[in-house]
């Protein structure tokens, strides 16, 4: 039996005496989109910084292609791209310093880019299709701009397992279509992907497996299955089956 990208056994994460994640057991095989869904403070958020090795559980075990995450997240193999509201946009950088960061573990003690880190800058930005925007200043672009912008920086950065903190919020109808066709794409070369998204109606045109989140995993499996209304009103309240 193949390693999965992404194991979490057991996970427990608390702030204080205030549960964040109880539980959490989930894994992603490669090559596969798998989308995460739950209602604010289900825990999503934390489930990713956890994953990402920026969260330490109070119980429980990550892996990443079998070894830590803070050993993946430096050898560049476990991209981010988080929430808006995360992230400084006025801090002077371009859309082009934006991505050439994904490739700083790659750099060395100069931190000087080489003809290698340049091209793979210029080829993430031309599949996001930002090559035309990549000397304006990073939060000059839209939304859906932006959550491409970072998106690029993963391709930059190399990375095989990428996570994806709702990157379809407030997004224009152009940049979702590239987001999703992009991670179909990079899922068919291997890639695995996890993106929360609250957007049930796109989930089974995007993703081949869910997981909805409470705290726990309240259920995984095709987005069919886990979109089914007794477990939607588990997570969301009966209201939402009348909505789905």
């Amino acid at each position: 039996m193949s390693t999965p990208a992404i194991e979490v056994r057991g996970v427990t994460v608390r702030y204080g005496e205030v549960p964040a994640l109880e539980n959490v057991d989930l894994t992603v095989d490669a090559g596969r989109v798998c989308g995460l869904i739950g209602m604010n403070g289900s825990g999503k958020s934390t489930l990713f910084k956890t994953i990402m090795g920026l969260a330490r559980p109070d119980r429980g075990t990550v892996r990443i292609d079998g070894g830590a995450p803070v050993t993946a997240r430096r050898a560049g193999i476990l991209g981010y791209v988080p929430q808006s509201e995360d992230v400084d946009w006025t801090f002077p950088l371009s859309v082009r310093d934006v991505v050439m960061t994904g490739r700083y573990g790659r750099l060395g003690i100069t931190r000087r880019a080489r003809r290698a880190d340049r091209e793979a800058v210029a080829q993430a930005l031309e599949r996001v299709e930002l090559t035309d925007l990549a000397d304006r200043q990073i939060g000059r672009l839209s939304g859906g701009q932006r959550k491409r912008a970072f998106v690029a920086r993963g391709l930059a950065q190399g990375a095989t397992v990428l996570l994806l903190d709702e990157p379809f919020a407030g997004v224009d109808k152009r940049s979702e279509a590239t987001i999703t066709a992009l991670l179909r794409e990079l899922a068919a070369g291997g890639a695995t992907i996890l993106v929360s998204t609250h957007d049930l109606h796109a989930l089974p045109g995007l993703a081949d497996e869910a997981v909805l989140l409470m705290r726990t995993v309240l259920a995984q499996g095709s987005p069919d299955a886990v979109l089914r209304p007794e477990n939607l009103a588990r997570a969301f309240g009966l209201d939402v089956m009348n909505r789905v």
